[in-house]
């Protein structure tokens, strides 16, 4: 979609979550489901745009039975006990798959069946491998866990888009401050500081009269010493690059040219903290409290130019303290890079996912035709008036396989159907819509994966959302 806002600045996506946000919806039910793709964003991070896609046929489908008469709450009570039956029913198809340090392949697989819908997936093997590498770098496999503030995403104009790399340390978009510097910096001992490189300034008002050549020199010479004393206090701690949350003029500037000690200003408060966090160094708010032990350590720090363009950035690798990697994205234009960034967040976020619970479930709409077939048996052993909401829900759930089918450029009434006999003939749950025509439906030996917690997610978020909605009468 292509989506204009307020301010006339445009966004070219497909990701679920990103389309609504960016959408002013009126309707309060539609603010209800915006939501709804949010919190499928911040916890699972993929599936936004399925869990959407599932509740509006969940509705679709209450609203044929209310025309029957159905009470609201036996519906909403109908679709819990399937909701319960489908995330069950999940569990059991699902399968543990093994990966480990070395052997990554099978997470790869998953992030590219993710990037298989985005713009990206001409290069989705290489894409998938970036991300699948960013996480192992900074994944914690004993506690299962991966901290995604680690792994930064940045992004710049110009190359291609093959042109990605993982980079295994942190990028900032600034430049050393001074072009007679140093551009490559060996084991650099860093002090990160937020203090600015200038005399302290009177917060009253105050006016100074120099009536005599005398005077000014001495205050020159006082504004000189106040630079050379910041200087030494940096020099003598041991630091050899200095980077500065603020500014500093150009007498700061020279004179760290010629201590040589480069240095790097402007730098924001968060790529400050990740700084902190990768070289072990400490923030220091003051001159006076630099010491040698509250520096951080990195391996390299060079500056690289790109193309023709004035274009440099600083790249910090082999960070002492802990793995932080960042991904840099290259492509033709803004929007280009704006998506990728949006796809490659969602593949991370499917590798987190698998870190943290490796069961895995087959996509192409096979696990939700297994999930609505087992609702269906489920159906037929309830004699309450339940029974039609959880026949609904298993209808409701067919919505996804049609819409592959439907964007797939297959019959979707007739694809659904063929896929739905031969898995209740075969008992084989894992068939699905062959999107890519690769003349079979089996979803397993294509190597189509998703994350079994994501699926579940969606299922249970759908349902509570609707069950919520059924229950407003006025």
């Amino acid at each position: 979609k292509i989506l204009q806002s307020g301010d006339g600045d445009i966004t070219i996506t497909n990701d679920g979550a990103t389309i609504l946000d960016q959408m002013e919806v009126e309707h309060e039910i539609g603010k209800l489901l915006v939501e709804l793709s949010k919190s499928q964003d911040y916890e699972i991070g993929d599936g936004t745009t399925g869990v959407v896609v599932l509740a509006g046929s969940l509705l679709e489908q209450a609203e044929k039975l209310l025309d029957r008469g159905i009470h609201p709450l036996r519906i909403a009570e109908g679709y819990e006990m399937a909701a319960k039956v489908a995330t069950k029913e999940l569990a059991n198809i699902s399968e543990k798959f093994d990966f480990d340090a070395e052997n990554i392949e099978p997470l790869i697989r998953t992030c590219m069946t993710t990037l298989s819908s985005k713009i990206v997936n001409r290069c989705k093997r290489e894409m998938a491998e970036i991300c699948v590498k960013a996480v192992m770098a900074v994944a914690d496999l004993e506690r299962k866990d991966v901290n995604l503030d680690l792994i930064k995403v940045e992004g710049k104009v110009g190359g291609k888009l093959e042109d990605t790399m993982l980079v295994n340390g942190i990028v900032l978009d600034k430049d050393i401050s001074h072009p007679q510097m140093s551009k490559e910096i060996k084991d650099a001992k860093i002090a990160i500081l937020t203090c600015p490189f200038e005399p302290p300034k009177p917060k009253t008002k105050h006016k100074i009269e120099i009536d005599t050549v005398e005077k000014y020199e001495e205050l020159r010479q006082q504004e000189e010493k106040y630079f050379t004393d910041m200087v030494k206090q940096c020099k003598d701690s041991g630091a050899t690059l200095v980077i500065c949350q603020w500014g500093f003029d150009d007498e700061a500037n020279s004179m760290l040219m010629q201590e040589r000690l480069p240095a790097i200003r402007w730098v924001g408060g968060v790529e400050l903290e990740l700084l902190a966090i990768a070289t072990g160094a400490r923030i220091v708010p003051r001159f006076t409290e630099l010491s040698a032990e509250k520096l951080g350590s990195a391996g390299l720090v060079k500056e690289v130019a790109f193309g023709t363009t004035k274009e440099r950035m600083v790249i910090i690798e082999d960070c002492a303290a802990s793995k932080a990697v960042t991904v840099f994205v290259r492509g033709g234009n803004k929007m280009m890079i704006d998506e990728t960034k949006r796809s490659l967040h969602d593949a991370i976020c499917v590798a987190r996912n698998l870190v943290r619970s490796n069961n895995i479930v087959y996509g192409g709409g096979s696990a939700e035709i297994a999930c609505a077939i087992a609702v269906e048996e489920e159906a037929d052993k309830i004699a309450s008036v339940e029974q039609y909401a959880m026949r609904a829900f298993a209808d409701a759930l067919d919505a996804v396989p049609t819409a592959l089918a439907e964007n797939s450029g297959l019959p979707p009434i007739e694809t659904v159907a063929n896929i739905k006999s031969r898995q209740l003939k075969e008992k084989n749950p894992f068939l699905g819509v062959d999107c890519k025509e690769v003349g079979t439906p089996d979803m397993k030996s294509q190597g189509v994966f998703e994350t079994l917690i994501g699926k579940q997610q969606q299922i249970l978020l759908a349902t509570q959302v609707v069950k919520l909605i059924l229950k407003i009468d006025d």
